[in-house]
């Protein structure tokens, strides 16, 4: 394994250098608008402006959450303290390795014809559920069943266990958006 480090010199002479770990460079260098599984889901071609797009394609406007400019605030807001917690990120990495070992024929007794759409394969709506669940308890997978259901925006363009992860993070963060929307309108009231 290959650490960053920085160069402390332990001589005048030049030839002496000692490499110690710089704790500043092994750690992540996170900003409130760069959570790590943000990052890995852009590798992957999926940005925040996607989850929330894909969010908004079925938003109902709510008491707390009346218009559209609020809940893109919202789910922004949301998405990024999704994003930073690390358990949704092993499960999202978890479905995206999932999906590439699908993809190689990898996963043992999952035919190419089953993985594609053909009946048997259940573990993806599994997954999107936990993921849901998670993030948002029974609400979450209330929501889950209408994005699953109507796949918007990115969720047409993942495979069969991406698209259900992401469908899962997107409820479980449209949930909670909703829920706390509602709560603030009624504690102002």
């Amino acid at each position: 394994m290959v650490y960053p480090c920085r160069l402390i010199k332990v001589s005048k002479n030049a030839q002496h250098l000692k490499f110690t770990p710089s704790y500043d460079n092994l750690l992540i260098k996170m900003t409130s608008e760069n959570p790590p599984l943000l990052v890995y889901l852009e590798k992957k071609g999926i940005t925040l402006e996607d989850l929330i797009d894909a969010a908004l394609e079925l938003f109902v406007p709510h008491p707390g959450l009346d218009t559209e400019e609020i809940a893109v605030k919202m789910f922004r807001e949301e998405f990024l303290d999704t994003l930073a917690d690390v358990n949704v990120s092993t499960l999202e990495v978890a479905c995206f390795r999932a999906q590439e070992d699908a993809e190689k024929g990898l996963i043992p007794g999952l035919s190419q014809e089953r993985f594609n759409g053909r009946p048997g394969l259940v573990a993806d709506e599994l997954l999107g559920l936990a993921i849901a669940n998670y993030i948002a308890g029974v609400r979450g997978i209330f929501e889950f069943t209408r994005f699953d259901q109507a796949k918007p925006g990115i969720l047409k363009r993942l495979g069969p266990l991406t698209n259900d992860a992401i469908g899962g993070l997107i409820a479980g963060v449209s949930s909670n958006v909703y829920t706390r929307a509602f709560r603030n309108a009624k504690l102002k009231s």
